[in-house]
């Protein structure tokens, strides 16, 4: 029955990946995410239901917008499969069965799930456009507090560890606001130290500081890389420039749900 389960989770992974596209699409555009419907973005016309199905829609489709005859970008169908195969793994990896179903482990799993949607659309966006969107920081920062609530109450876990988080919370969130009414811009920085705030909350410090390192040394080679490169086609791009360019936060949320599943799956094989 388990493998039912699985599959189960696997396509509500696919949907929610569908959605991910949407979400990184629309919102650093500050177009309505919940009630408009779907669109080409190349003709505009508003897709039916058989146009949206998670993963089947693109393989039947070809890869084009079925109006139009556009091509739709393999990203779509990567981020269905990379969303469905990441839920399942983490599901299978914490144990979830058919029989251990409870309220507790629900209400994990919802967690869970909330917390995906943040890390999968912060990622994207900053993929896309190299910003941290405030307001998926927001939500990020309401899920958080919501779920260490439910960790101080019901499991009850060390308060005192979440109270730092929320003074840190303040701290940044003053900073920010000051920023962005003195330069009319959110901070990048600012909105950094928040998605590292969220995953210790959500992964722990342990994955974090691997995330971080994994990200550091993803970007060292990067600058090397970039840098022998220029220094044969003589590029004027300075080091300020470069830098603007890299897509920390995108590098963060990847290398955290790698080193969440990796951790996982240490517990699950090696010490369960």
């Amino acid at each position: 029955m388990d493998i039912v389960l699985y599959i189960l989770i696997f396509i509500m992974g696919t949907v929610f990946g569908s959605f991910f596209t949407l979400a990184t699409y629309r919102i650093p555009r500050k177009q309505d995410i919940t009630h408009t419907r779907s669109y080409c973005p190349n003709c505009e016309h508003k897709l039916g239901f058989l146009d949206m199905i998670p993963v089947l829609s693109y393989i039947f489709l070809r890869g084009k917008c079925r109006y139009c005859r556009q091509k739709i970008s393999p990203r779509y169908l990567i981020l269905e499969l990379v969303s469905g195969i990441t839920f399942v793994l983490i599901a299978y990896l914490s144990g979830l069965t058919i029989e251990n179903l409870s309220l507790t482990t629900l209400a994990t799993s919802a967690f869970m799930t909330l917390y995906l949607c943040y890390i999968f659309i912060i990622g994207g966006i900053d993929r896309e456009n190299r910003e941290i969107q405030r307001s998926v920081n927001v939500f990020g920062i309401l899920i958080s507090m919501a779920y260490m609530v439910y960790l101080c109450i019901v499991e009850e876990a060390n308060i005192y560890r979440y109270v730092i988080y929320l003074v840190l919370y303040i701290i940044i969130l003053v900073l920010d606001n000051v920023t962005l009414k003195r330069y009319a811009k959110n901070s990048y920085l600012h909105g950094l130290i928040i998605l590292t705030i969220i995953m210790a909350i959500f992964t722990s410090e342990y994955i974090v500081i691997n995330s971080i390192i994994c990200t550091a040394i993803t970007v060292a080679v990067y600058l090397l890389l970039y840098k022998l490169k220029n220094l044969k086609n003589r590029s004027k791009k300075t080091d300020k420039q470069v830098w603007r360019t890299l897509c920390i936060g995108y590098f963060l949320s990847v290398f955290n749900i790698i080193n969440l599943i990796a951790v996982l799956c240490y517990y699950k094989f090696f010490i369960m």
